[in-house]
C-alpha cells in the first residue's frame, strides 16, 4: 500500500503513525499517509518563518517561481488525477480539469499586476497605497476540491510575499501532499509546507502564533471556530463556508435550452461543490416539463468509479456525508415529498447514492433548508416571483444564486436582489482565477481569487514622501 510523506521545510517528513486514506468507490483503504503531531506543526510554522526573511524580497523570482510551479503541475498531471480520483471519487475528467486548473490559478498569479495605487503624486510630495506581506498564512482545504482550492489560497499567498503551511482534510490527504512534493522541486525550503493530521492539528495550526493569516474551506461550524481561535492574536482571515444556492427559472424560460445546464450546475462532482444548485424553484406552468427533462437526464447519467470509461458521477466522497444525503431525502419523503428518480443507495461496494430528483419540496425539510452537498435536488412549485424570491433569500447561506430566462436583462435584475456573492443569469458555477469569488451572511467573510482576492492576503501602507 503506497504511503505519502508530509512536506516541511522543503524535506519529506514521516512519522510512525500511519492514516489510512479510503477510496470512496470501493469504501476501503487504498493507501496511507503520514499523521502529524502538534509538533509537526511547530516544525512547519518555523519554518515557514525562516523562508519568509528572504521569500519576501524578490518578486520578481516570486513570480518566476510561481510560473514554474504551474509548469511543474502540468508536467505531473496525470499523477495528480488518479490519486485525486482514487481518494476524492471524482470522475478522471473532473480531476483532470482539477489538476490543470490548479496550473492555470498559479499561471494567474504569476503575471498578475500588483503595482502601488498613487493617490497624490504633485510637485511636493508623491502618496502611495504599496501591498505588503503578512507572514505565514495557514491554508485549510476541504474534501471536495482539494487540489485546485489549495491553489487558490497558494497562488495570491506566494504571489504577496508570504509562506504557507497547508493542512488538508483527512479525507483527501494525499493529492496535496503530491501537489507539495511536486513543489518542493521548484520552490525554496519552508515557502510551502504540508501537514496531514486531524481536527486538533487543523486546531494547533490555526491558534499557532507564528501564523499571521488563516485561509479556510469548509463548514459554518469549523469557519466560526476558525475565527474564534484566530481572534486571540488578531490574525488575518478568509473564511469560505459552503452555500446552499437558489436557482430560478422564471416564465418565459425554455426547459429543452436550459435542462442539461440546470442538471450539470446542481450535480456536477456529485453535488459536492459549495456553490452547486441546491434549490431550484420552477413556475408552475413549467414544473412538469423541467422536472421531465431533469429525470431524463439523471437516468441517462453513469454512475461508477472514477477510474471507469463514461463515468459522469463517481461516489459520495466520505461514509458520513452519504448517510446525511440519505438521510435528508429520507426525511423529505416521509414529510410528503415525491422522489422522482433516485432515491435509494445502490447494492454492493462504496458511497454511491444516484443523482436524486425531488419534487413536492419545501421550506422546513432538511433538503431544501440545509446544504445537502451530494446528488439530490429538491424542485419547488412556485406561482408567484415575489414568494419564490422570499422563499429562496430565507436562507443564512448566501454564497451564490442564479436566474434562468429567455431576458437577461431581466434576470440581471432580478438575481440582484437575493444578498448573495455572486449572481449568475443564465449558468451557474461560472469561475476563473480573475473572478472574485465570495459570500454573503454564512457563507463567509473576504474574497478569493482575482486581485481582491491577492489583496486579502497583504496589508496595506501608506508611503507619504516629501520631493524637497
Amino acid at each position: 500500500m503506497q504511503n505519502l510523506p508530509m512536506v516541511i521545510d522543503g524535506k519529506h517528513v514521516e512519522t510512525s503513525q500511519r492514516h489510512p486514506v479510503i477510496n470512496p468507490a470501493f469504501g476501503e483503504p487504498f493507501a496511507t499517509c503520514a499523521w502529524a503531531t502538534t509538533a509537526h506543526v511547530d516544525e512547519a510554522v518555523a519554518a515557514a518563518e525562516r523562508a519568509f526573511r528572504t521569500w519576501r524580497k524578490d518578486e520578481a523570482l516570486r513570480r518566476a517561481k510561481l510560473k514554474a510551479c504551474a509548469e511543474a503541475v502540468r508536467a505531473r498531471a496525470q499523477d495528480i488525477m488518479k490519486l485525486l480520483t482514487q481518494e476524492q471519487g471524482k470522475p478522471l475528467e473532473g480531476s483532470k480539469l482539477e489538476a490543470y486548473g490548479t496550473a492555470a490559478w498559479l499561471d494567474y498569479y504569476a503575471t498578475l499586476p500588483v503595482e502601488p495605487e498613487v493617490l497624490y503624486d504633485g510637485e511636493d510630495k508623491r502618496i502611495e497605497i504599496v501591498r505588503k506581506p503578512l507572514g505565514v498564512v495557514a491554508a485549510i482545504t476541504p474534501w471536495n476540491f482539494p487540489v485546485i482550492l489549495l491553489s487558490w489560497k497558494l497562488g495570491p499567498a506566494l504571489l504577496a510575499g508570504n509562506t504557507v503551511v497547508a493542512k488538508p482534510s483527512p479525507y483527501t490527504p494525499l493529492s496535496s501532499l503530491l501537489l507539495a512534493d511536486i513543489l518542493r522541486e521548484v520552490l525554496p525550503p519552508g515557502v510551502f509546507n504540508v501537514v496531514a493530521g486531524d481536527n486538533d492539528v487543523g486546531a494547533a495550526l490555526t491558534r499557532h502564533p507564528g501564523v499571521r493569516k488563516v485561509s479556510f474551506t469548509g463548514s459554518v461550524e469549523t469557519g466560526k471556530a476558525v475565527m474564534r481561535a484566530a481572534a486571540d492574536d488578531l490574525k488575518r482571515v478568509t473564511l469560505e463556508m459552503g452555500g446552499n444556492d437558489p436557482a430560478i427559472v422564471l416564465d418565459d424560460a425554455d426547459p429543452d435550452a436550459i435542462s442539461d445546464a440546470l442538471f450539470w450546475s446542481a450535480f456536477t462532482n456529485s453535488g459536492q461543490v459549495c456553490i452547486a444548485i441546491k434549490r431550484l424553484y420552477v413556475p408552475a406552468a413549467l414544473h412538469d416539463r423541467v422536472v421531465g427533462k431533469l429525470v431524463e437526464r439523471a437516468r441517462a447519467t453513469k454512475v461508477g468509479n472514477g477510474l471507469e470509461p463514461d463515468t459522469k458521477l463517481g461516489p459520495i466522497n466520505n461514509e458520513m456525508q452519504l448517510h446525511k444525503l440519505a438521510s435528508m431525502v429520507d426525511d423529505a419523503r416521509r414529510d410528503g415529498a415525491r422522489v422522482e428518480t433516485g432515491g435509494e443507495r445502490p447494492a454492493g461496494k462504496g458511497y454511491f447514492y444516484p443523482p436524486t430528483i425531488v419534487t413536492g419540496a419545501k421550506e422546513k425539510m432538511r433538503l431544501v433548508d440545509e446544504e445537502q452537498f451530494g446528488t439530490a435536488l429538491p424542485v419547488i412549485r412556485y406561482t408567484s416571483l415575489d414568494d419564490a424570491l422570499e422563499q429562496a433569500s430565507r436562507s443564512h447561506y448566501g454564497l451564490g444564486a442564479s436566474v434562468w430566462t429567455s431576458n437577461p436583462e431581466r434576470g440581471r435584475a432580478i438575481v440582484s436582489e437575493l444578498e448573495t456573492g455572486t449572481g449568475w443569469v443564465n449558468q451557474h458555477a461560472d469561475l476563473a482565477p480573475f473572478i472574485p469569488f465570495g459570500g454573503a451572511k454564512h457563507s463567509g467573510i473576504g474574497v478569493e481569487n482575482g486581485r481582491l482576492g491577492y489583496n486579502e492576503h497583504t496589508r496595506t501602507q501608506v508611503i507619504n514622501a516629501k520631493k524637497q
